[in-house]
C-alpha cells in the first residue's frame, strides 16, 4: 500500500500480537504528521477521513483525518488496538454496554499530541477533536476491524456496518449489515 519500507518491515513482523507488541510496532515505526500529509483528505461531511495504510491478516494500519464532528459510539468487532495522536487534542468518551440496552457514558480523557492510548476489545468509544487543532491519529489494530458496531443513540438502536464503513451510522444502505433496536436503561 502506501508505506516506507522499515514500517512495511516492522508490520509484516507482527503475527497475532499482543497489545505490548502493537504499542511496541507504533513506536518503531515512528510515523509523523509530516510524513502522511499526502495521504489526508477532507473528512467531506464526516467525522474523519480515513485512510487504510497497510493490511495483513493480522494488522491494519489507519490514518485519520477528523472534522469537527464527534463520531458515533462504537466498538471495533473482535479488534483492539492502539491510537496515537498526530496532531492536535482528542477526546475519547467512554461507554459501558450491558446486555441489549444503550451505551452508558462513564468518562471521558483527553489525549494530546504524541499520546497514545489504547482500545480494548469489546471496548466502546467515541471520539472528536478539541476543537483547538485539526486533530490526526494513527491507529493500529489487530486483526483488521471487521464486524464494527455503531451506535445511534437518538434512534435507540446499533447496527453492524461493513469494513468500509467510518464509525457513523451509514447513509449507504449495502454499509449496514445488521441493524439492532436496543432497550433504553431502567
Amino acid at each position: 500500500m502506501n508505506l516506507n519500507h522499515k514500517a512495511r518491515n516492522v508490520l509484516d513482523s507482527l503475527k497475532n500480537p499482543s497489545r505490548q507488541e502493537m504499542k511496541e510496532a507504533l513506536a518503531k515505526i515512528n510515523m509523523t504528521i509530516e510524513e502522511l500529509e499526502t495521504f489526508l483528505e477532507s473528512p467531506s461531511g464526516k467525522p474523519y477521513y480515513r485512510k487504510l495504510l497497510y493490511k495483513s491478516e493480522d494488522v491494519e494500519l489507519l490514518v485519520m483525518n477528523w472534522s469537527d464532528l464527534e463520531c458515533a459510539p462504537h466498538d471495533h468487532g473482535d479488534s483492539h488496538g492502539w491510537i496515537h495522536v498526530l496532531n492536535g487534542t482528542s477526546i475519547n468518551y467512554v461507554y459501558e454496554v450491558k446486555n441489549s440496552k444503550l451505551p452508558k457514558e462513564l468518562f471521558k480523557e483527553y489525549h494530546h499530541r504524541d499520546q497514545l492510548f489504547f482500545a480494548p476489545k469489546n471496548g466502546v468509544h467515541k471520539m472528536q477533536g478539541d476543537g483547538t487543532e485539526g486533530l490526526v491519529t494513527l491507529h493500529l489494530y489487530s486483526p483488521p476491524i471487521s464486524g464494527m458496531k455503531v451506535y445511534d443513540l437518538e434512534k435507540c438502536a446499533a447496527c453492524v456496518v461493513s469494513d468500509d464503513c467510518g464509525a457513523w451510522w451509514p447513509d449507504e444502505q449495502h454499509q449496514k449489515l445488521k441493524e439492532i433496536k436496543l432497550k433504553k436503561e431502567a
